[in-house]
C-alpha cells in the first residue's frame, strides 16, 4: 500500500499540509465507519436469529441460571465422593421441594385473605367516588354512574378479545411449564457434565483460541454465578425485613409480598420498585394513607441499607455496570420478552461486559499497557498455570512474549501505513513514541 501524503511529508521532514491531514482523517473515519456498520449488521442478524429461536434460547439461558445456583452444593457433594449425576439430582430435587413448600405455604394465605382484600378494594372505590363528588371535581352521582355504565358496556363489547386473551394466557402458562421442565433438564446436564466442558473447548478450538475461549467461559460463569448468588442473598435479607415490617403494620398478604420482594431482587432496581409499589398500594387500600406512608418509609429505609451497606459487602465490585445501563437492559429485555426478558437482561449484559473487559485486557497486554491496570483484573483472571490466557504461557500475549499480530508475523496492524508514528514497546514495558526521523 502506498504511503499516505502526510506520512510521506513526515518521512521527508516536511510539515504536512492542512488538506493532507484532513484527507487522512476522513479516510480513517471512513474505514472505521464501514467496520462499525458491518459489526452492527452482524449483531442485528444474530439478534434476529435469537428472536426466531427464542423458544430454544430461553430454556438454555434459564438452565444456565439454575445451574449457577445448583453448582456450589453439587461441587461440595462431589468432594465427598458422591457421583456427579447423583449429587446433581439430589440438589435439584431438594430445590424443587423447597420451592413447592414455599408455594404451599403461600397459597392458603392468599386464599384466606382474598375476601379481605376484595372488601378493602370496594371500600377504596367508594372512597374514590366520594373524592370525585367533592371539590375540585364536583361530579354528581349520575355522572359517575354514567361513566361506570360506559365502562361496563366497553367491557361487554370487548368480551371476545378478553376470551382470546385468556386463551393466550393459558397457552403462555403451558409454554412456561414446558420451558421450565426443559430448563431443569438442561441445568442437570450442565452441572453434571460441566467439569468436562472447558477441556473439550480447548481440544476442539486449538491451544491458542481454545485457551481464550475457555478463559472467557470461566469468567462469564463466575460473573453470572456471583450475580445470582449475591442477588439471592440481598433479596432474602430484603424479604425478611420488609415481611416483618408488613406484619407489624398489619398489612394483609405479608408473606406473599415478602416472597415477591425476594424474586424482585433478581431484576435490579425495577424489581424492588414494583414489589415496593404493590406493598404500598395494598396497605393504602386496606389500612389507609397512614399505614401506606409507614410501609413506604419502611421500604425506603430497607432499600437504602441494601444499596449503601449490603450490596457493597456482598457484591464487591458488583456487576461492573452503570445504573443507567442496568435500567436500559431491563427495559430492552422486558420489551422484547416480557418478564422473562427483564429477568435475563442484566445477567446477559453482565456477561457481555465481562467478555468485552477480557478483550480490553488482551489489547492492553499487546500494547504494553497491562501493568497500569494489573490491579483491576476481573474475577477469574488469576493465573491458572494450565497454559490458559493469563498465566504467561506462549500464545496469549502475556508479559514476556513479544507482541504479534493474529497471523503471528508482524507487529504492524492492518490499517497502519508504513512510516506511521507507531509506538515502540521496549522490553521494560514502557511505551516510547517513535520520532519521524526514526521512521525515515
Amino acid at each position: 500500500m502506498d504511503e499516505a501524503p502526510a506520512s510521506r511529508d513526515l518521512a521527508r521532514g516536511d510539515a504536512p499540509t492542512r488538506g493532507h491531514l484532513i484527507g487522512e482523517g476522513l479516510a480513517w473515519t471512513a474505514r472505521w465507519s464501514l467496520r462499525f456498520l458491518i459489526v452492527v449488521a452482524a449483531l442485528t442478524v444474530v439478534g434476529l436469529i435469537l428472536i426466531q429461536l427464542w423458544d430454544i434460547v430461553f430454556p438454555v439461558f434459564l438452565g444456565l441460571v439454575i445451574a449457577t445456583i445448583v453448582e456450589p452444593p453439587v461441587t461440595w457433594l462431589r468432594r465427598r465422593r458422591v457421583p456427579g449425576a447423583l449429587a446433581t439430582a439430589l440438589v435439584l430435587i431438594l430445590g424443587l421441594a423447597v420451592l413447592g413448600g414455599v408455594v404451599a405455604l403461600i397459597a392458603p394465605s392468599v386464599a384466606g385473605q382474598a375476601p379481605q382484600i376484595a372488601q378493602g378494594a370496594v371500600g377504596g372505590i367508594q372512597q374514590i367516588q366520594g373524592w370525585l363528588q367533592g371539590p375540585p371535581f364536583n361530579l354528581g352521582a349520575s355522572q359517575i354512574g354514567g361513566y361506570v355504565q360506559a365502562a361496563v358496556e366497553r367491557l361487554q363489547q370487548s368480551a371476545g378479545q378478553i376470551a382470546t386473551g385468556v386463551l393466550t394466557g393459558l397457552t403462555t402458562v403451558a409454554n412456561s411449564v414446558i420451558n421450565a421442565v426443559l430448563a431443569l433438564v438442561l441445568a442437570f446436564l450442565f452441572v453434571k457434565d460441566g467439569p468436562t466442558f472447558l477441556p473439550w473447548v480447548r481440544r476442539t478450538a486449538g491451544p491458542t483460541s481454545g485457551d481464550h475461549l475457555a478463559e472467557m467461559g470461566a469468567r462469564s460463569w463466575l460473573r453470572l454465578g456471583g450475580f445470582i448468588r449475591s442477588q439471592a442473598l440481598i433479596g432474602f435479607v430484603d424479604a425478611v425485613f420488609i415481611g416483618i415490617g408488613l406484619v407489624v403494620f398489619g398489612v394483609p398478604l405479608a408473606l406473599p409480598l415478602a416472597v415477591l420482594t425476594f424474586f424482585g431482587a433478581f431484576i435490579p432496581i425495577i424489581g424492588a420498585l414494583v414489589a415496593g409499589a404493590l406493598a404500598v398500594l395494598i396497605a393504602l387500600v386496606i389500612q389507609g394513607p397512614a399505614t401506606a406512608l409507614g410501609v413506604l418509609i419502611l421500604i425506603l429505609v430497607v432499600q437504602q441499607v441494601e444499596g449503601n451497606l449490603l450490596q457493597p459487602l456482598v457484591q464487591g465490585r458488583g456487576l461492573g455496570l452503570n445504573s443507567a445501563l442496568v435500567i436500559l437492559a431491563v427495559t430492552a429485555g422486558s420489551s422484547l420478552a416480557g418478564i422473562a426478558g427483564a429477568f435475563l437482561a442484566v445477567p446477559v449484559a453482565a456477561v457481555i461486559a465481562e467478555i468485552l473487559r477480557y478483550f480490553g485486557e488482551q489489547i492492553d497486554r499487546r500494547t504494553g499497557e497491562h501493568e497500569e491496570g494489573a490491579g483491576d483484573a476481573a474475577p477469574g483472571a488469576e493465573s491458572r498455570g494450565d497454559g490458559s490466557p493469563g498465566d504467561g504461557s506462549p500464545g496469549d500475549g502475556s508479559p514476556g512474549e513479544k507482541p504479534k499480530s493474529v497471523a503471528g508475523t508482524t507487529t504492524v496492524g492492518a490499517d497502519e501505513e508504513p512510516g506511521d508514528a507507531t509506538p515502540d514497546v521496549p522490553g521494560d514495558g514502557t511505551v516510547r513514541p517513535r520520532s519521524p526521523a526514526t521512521d525515515a
